[in-house]
């Protein structure tokens, strides 16, 4: 009957990528399950050893030397009656389990997940990808759950294991900062610390159920696909607010300079009565058109009234021939405003017509 001397961890075995490993000998593979009373068990640091007996995890030893036999498998010696003699040999198999650091597990997503951005509802696609860090803290846990008919369980099958739920989880994590928290996918990277602290604790439950215990998560980056066309839009919506913000303009304004900018480059009639309409709609708007053409009437014309709310005397209307002071344009008479660029004619104080160049009204003095 044969006897097993040493059973332990083979060196061939790379400790980086198996992280349990039935034991089989190399010789007699067909004997790797008849271990004979006084076999040597060699249980190196960082590992542990579960003897198996009838599909059934018994004894569980840590680092260190054993000699088989029912003194010190209490477990066994329940089920098993040895020979007196000691050179009964007895049916069982050794699963090694390897406690290492594991710390450079790759996770990403496979395809890009759908999201809208937060302030203009542009449907956008969001990639991510980074690495986590694993420890077997329950071996036998681990074993009863991964190994099924399988002699060895690497890190690659656990990672692929637990591919789609590290997925659904941190798509779901993604989805609550940019979705429910407003933040804006070009500023995520900020965030990116608290999020690996968040998902190490969102998947701790559910690999503590195998015997697995986290040790780190990272998110290394996520980021949007460079192509698509949401993107482009996002961007192209974000420089114009940026723009408009520079120039401390809402998008109301902006559309109103550009109109009025369209008819300045037409000097066709049917061009300046169309916007001339158009002018006349904004004017009803609560008198929001009136404050926006000073404004652009100071853009265009630094020495324009700074104040058009002021009180003036009775206005008078432009005489016949007068030309705009800030544009030089022709106006028709009983003009008050430049129909080219919106700025005053008259002096907002007496009413009196300005004089093209004049830094005071001519009749009160009135800055202009």
């Amino acid at each position: 009957m044969a006897i097993v001397q040493i059973v332990q961890w083979d060196d061939n075995l790379n400790s980086n990528e198996i992280l349990a490993w039935r034991y089989v000998d190399r010789k007699n593979p067909s004997k790797s399950d008849e271990l004979g009373n006084w076999t040597q068990l060699i249980v190196r640091e960082t590992q542990e050893a579960i003897l198996f007996k009838d599909g059934q995890a018994l004894d569980l030893f840590g680092p260190g030397r054993r000699t088989l036999s029912t003194n010190n498998i209490p477990m066994l010696g329940r089920l098993i009656n040895l020979a007196t003699g000691g050179e009964s040999a007895f049916k069982a198999s050794v699963w090694f389990v390897n406690k290492v650091d594991i710390l450079d597990i790759k996770w990403g997503t496979q395809n890009p997940i759908m999201l809208r951005d937060p302030e203009y509802q542009i449907p956008i696609y969001v990639r991510a990808f980074g690495q986590f860090g694993i420890r077997v803290d329950n071996s036998r846990q681990f074993v009863l759950k991964l190994s099924g008919n399988k002699s060895a369980i690497t890190r690659d099958e656990v990672s692929e294991y637990f591919k789609g739920l590290i997925l659904s989880r941190m798509g779901d994590m993604i989805a609550t900062y940019i979705a429910h928290r407003k933040i804006n996918i070009f500023e995520i990277s900020a965030y990116l610390d608290d999020m690996s602290k968040e998902a190490a604790e969102k998947i701790r439950p559910e690999l503590s159920l195998y015997g697995i215990e986290p040790l780190n998560f990272y998110f290394g980056s996520v980021n949007v696909v460079d192509d698509d066309e949401g993107i482009k839009k996002l961007k192209s919506a974000m420089a114009e607010r940026a723009s408009m913000n520079v120039m401390g303009t809402n998008y109301q304004q902006k559309r109103s300079f550009d109109v009025m900018e369209s008819a300045a480059k037409n000097e066709g009639g049917g061009s300046l009565m169309g916007a001339g309409m158009g002018l006349g709609a904004g004017m009803g708007m609560g008198g929001a058109f009136g404050q926006m053409a000073a404004q652009m009437g100071q853009y265009i014309n630094p020495n324009a009234n700074p104040n058009p709310a002021a009180p003036s005397a009775t206005p008078t209307s432009a005489p016949s021939g007068a030309v705009c002071p800030s544009c030089g344009q022709g106006v028709p008479a009983g003009a008050k405003f430049c129909m080219r660029c919106g700025a005053k004619l008259v002096c907002s104080n007496c009413g009196n017509a300005l004089i093209p160049g004049a830094k005071f009204c001519p009749n009160c003095g009135q800055k202009v």
